[in-house]
């Protein structure tokens, strides 16, 4: 798939946002006056700069809000409301910590629960594209998640939980590259199911069905190569995970543990951006690639 960098920007910087919600929402020791002040506008330009980045990738950005009109069968449609209702729910929640010295709790718990589920429908917008072996696995919703709750513990200064979660996400990380080429190749459809023409012997491709392109070679036909994606695949849990461990390992100071989320930050572009470059659209079986 075109790793377009609209879709980047927005899974990478809401993830982070919304991680960074949940974890004020959940947190019984979340602060308080204009330190909760900072967090919680760190947070939604986080979130919110996400959710407007990825209109950059809609043909009609003037018609984004036709999203929210189909909740019954759309995950796009669910992640909408569901990053509406988290963000009333988490700022309801913070003019409380920020203004009035109180923790509203059942609001802070509300805003949390939400701010993880706006995660996961983002995640399952891809997760449920069966026409992608990679995306079709267990893997998109949990990488979501270690993801946004990682990088939530890195934003809110919670050492241990982030040295903890950054680590588990490296791992499922791995783990996952790994289940996902398996994934990719044992998938039933080829060229001979994709044209209807296996029953009479192997298909090959005799010539592209064009020879120019169009939405779907631009969109949905993208390579790159093994050893580049081995590379980057090295940098993005380098970057994302194993510097920032480092870093918070050390004794703390701000500008380290700036370095840490900057990091941290530029790996996870680096994995999303593998994330939609590594997906191979079956659409990709009719021109041979």
């Amino acid at each position: 798939m075109h790793p377009a960098p609209s879709i980047i920007f927005f899974t990478t910087l809401s993830g982070l946002g919304f991680g960074m919600l949940a974890f004020l929402g959940l947190d019984v020791s979340a602060p308080r006056g204009w330190v909760a002040f900072v967090f919680f506008l760190i947070a939604f330009l986080l979130a919110g700069g996400g959710l407007v980045s990825s209109t950059f990738h809609l043909g009609h950005p003037e018609r984004a809000l036709k999203a929210f009109t189909q909740w019954r069968s759309s995950w796009l449609s669910r992640e909408a409301w569901a990053a509406v209702v988290a963000m009333v729910l988490m700022g309801l929640y913070g003019l409380g910590l920020v203004f009035f010295d109180t923790r509203w709790t059942l609001l802070g718990v509300a805003g949390g629960i939400m701010s993880l589920a706006t995660v996961f429908a983002t995640s399952m917008i891809y997760t449920q594209m069966r026409t992608v072996p990679r995306w079709n696995h267990w893997s998109p919703p949990v990488l979501f998640l270690a993801y946004a709750l990682a990088g939530g513990a890195l934003l809110t200064g919670k050492v241990t939980p982030a040295i903890v979660l950054l680590l588990i996400a490296g791992g499922i990380q791995v783990f996952a590259w790994i289940d996902q080429e398996r994934r990719e190749n044992s998938s039933d459809t080829t060229m001979a199911t994709a044209t209807g023409l296996g029953g009479i012997g192997d298909v090959k491709a005799f010539e592209p069905p064009h020879t120019g392109s169009n939405y779907l070679t631009n969109e949905m036909v993208f390579r790159v190569g093994r050893k580049h994606a081995q590379t980057l695949k090295i940098i993005a849990v380098a970057l994302a995970v194993g510097l920032p461990v480092i870093l918070l390992l050390l004794p703390f100071a701000h500008i380290v543990a700036m370095v840490a989320v900057l990091s941290h930050l530029a790996g996870v572009l680096v994995q999303r951006w593998l994330f939609f470059a590594e997906a191979r659209h079956v659409v990709g079986l009719y021109y041979g690639r």
